[in-house]
């Protein structure tokens, strides 16, 4: 029997196209909630910065990839820090002449370097909110828990070639995450479920990105959105429709978890 589940936001639980939850999605939480089925988000995004779930309620976060995550909204049950060795192999590449627009997150917050044609061009796509603009040296100052790198993959090897307690896992050509090496959204849904007393068995991924594959691969059901790439279909259990086309609400109905047929 499922009793968790955990949704990806971006191109999963929200549209690409209209930043927002599909009305059949809403719907479906609610009901599983009723139901007594719990509900987490599981994103690379920090708490701050969910700006898009619409007021729904959800009993748990998997935030940064896995790096902080919260039963509630404000108990922290797990948290893993970049090391401070490699912040600073970061700060001296930032340094240079290779320089890239590089998002810095806290647990209380973020900043990014710079920004540029490409970093507008994602804000725009994730209507994500523009963070305040600090020299990369600040990194220094306190714990960093994931690096959002605005490079391509020909840079990516490069750079993590000099980050041994780093780890990359790419969703978007333009950026990548850059988390704590054994960090994912796997080990935030362990975490999160071992606080709950829930087995892996029990519970349900729903996902679309590169980020999301270890979180389809670890759930007793792994469900990859339509619009995902085919590496994460072939990661998933069972694909269903897009976030525009009501995959959520399809796949749940699929294996009986929502009332009725609508």
């Amino acid at each position: 029997m499922i009793k968790a589940i955990f949704f990806d936001i971006d191109g999963t639980l929200v549209s690409f196209t209209s930043h927002r939850i599909p009305a059949s999605a809403k719907e479906a939480i609610c009901q599983l909630r009723a139901k007594g089925v719990k509900v987490f988000i599981a994103s690379g995004r920090h708490w701050r910065v969910m700006n898009n779930l619409e007021g729904l309620d959800f009993d748990g976060y998997v935030t940064l990839n896995g790096t902080c995550c919260y039963a509630g909204r404000d108990l922290l049950v797990y948290k893993k820090a970049i090391p401070a060795e490699d912040v600073a192999r970061m700060a001296a590449i930032e340094a240079g002449e290779g320089a890239f627009p590089c998002i810095v997150v806290r647990e209380d917050g973020m900043f990014i370097n710079y920004l540029n044609a490409e970093t507008d061009e994602v804000f725009r796509l994730l209507n994500f909110p523009v963070p305040p603009v600090q020299p990369f040296a600040e990194a220094l100052e306190t714990e960093v828990f994931q690096l959002i790198a605005f490079f391509r993959a020909e840079q990516e090897k490069q750079v993590m070639a000099q980050l041994p307690g780093c780890e990359a896992t790419r969703w978007n050509p333009l950026f990548t995450d850059i988390v704590p090496r054994g960090g994912s959204k796997q080990v935030g849904m362990e975490k999160l479920l071992a606080h709950f007393g829930i087995r892996r068995e029990e519970c349900m991924a729903f996902g679309d990105g590169g980020n999301d594959i270890p979180m389809l691969r670890y759930a007793g059901i792994g469900v990859a959105m339509g619009n995902a790439r085919e590496e994460v279909k072939a990661a998933a259990d069972y694909v269903t429709s897009s976030v525009d086309e009501d995959g959520i609400a399809m796949a749940l109905r699929h294996f009986g978890l929502l009332d009725g047929n609508k």
